[in-house]
């Protein structure tokens, strides 16, 4: 940490950035020894900074809630900004950025997929991609298409198919049933999603399964 921020002195203007904070910025009394110092390093390395050095620290964690109080004092990391998940525009040019370098098929529109995917990160986005184009690849098809698309998301959002699960035709009767309940109930309440696909086919720990696609 004396190391990092003795750099960042010599190459100022500059920006030190540090990602998933909460690893060494958690609240002390869970934390070991050695990670205890190194907060404590981080914490006297920022009172030491003067406000015309021309060094900036930033840092990022999807745990706000678990960070010490001692490193959002005033002085330390007080101004907080929230990211929050990015709307559909936002999915949309992500989206556009991770497909830029991989061939799709005329029928996939990265607009109506944005619109499918709310409540995805641009991790869960890359990931949709990146899963869809192994798809391909396994089918030594020349371009990723909308059903291998609609394939990595049902894999993502409802987990990877069981098709080899043995099951009973009573079981299966009394599974369908079951999804057909949550269907209506989805199918007949105001202002639902509308429901994105409905299956027996096991998933994950679930033996079936009724998505609905989120709204923009």
């Amino acid at each position: 940490m004396r190391a990092l921020f003795a750099a960042a002195k010599k190459k100022a203007p500059c920006i030190v950035f540090i990602d998933e904070i909460d690893a060494i910025g958690g609240n002390r009394k869970h934390w070991e020894n050695h990670t205890r110092k190194t907060l404590n390093q981080l914490l006297v390395e920022m009172d030491g900074f003067e406000a015309n050095e021309g060094v900036i620290v930033m840092a990022a964690t999807n745990l706000p809630e678990t960070l010490d109080p001692a490193l959002k004092r005033p002085g330390r990391f007080d101004r907080q900004v929230a990211v929050p998940l990015p709307d559909v525009k936002g999915r949309s040019e992500i989206l556009q950025y991770y497909m830029k370098d991989k061939p799709f098929a005329s029928d996939v529109d990265p607009d109506l997929l944005a619109r499918q995917t709310s409540g995805f990160s641009g991790a869960d986005l890359s990931n949709l991609v990146n899963e869809a184009a192994l798809l391909a690849a396994q089918r030594d098809a020349t371009a990723i298409s909308a059903p291998m698309i609609d394939y990595a998301y049902d894999k993502i959002l409802m987990g990877v198919e069981r098709k080899t699960a043995v099951r009973s035709q009573e079981a299966l009767r009394r599974t369908a049933y079951h999804e057909s309940g949550h269907a209506l109930v989805a199918l007949l309440t105001p202002g639902a999603s509308p429901i994105h696909k409905a299956t027996i086919v096991p998933r994950g720990h679930a033996l079936g399964m009724v998505t609905q696609a989120p709204g923009p």
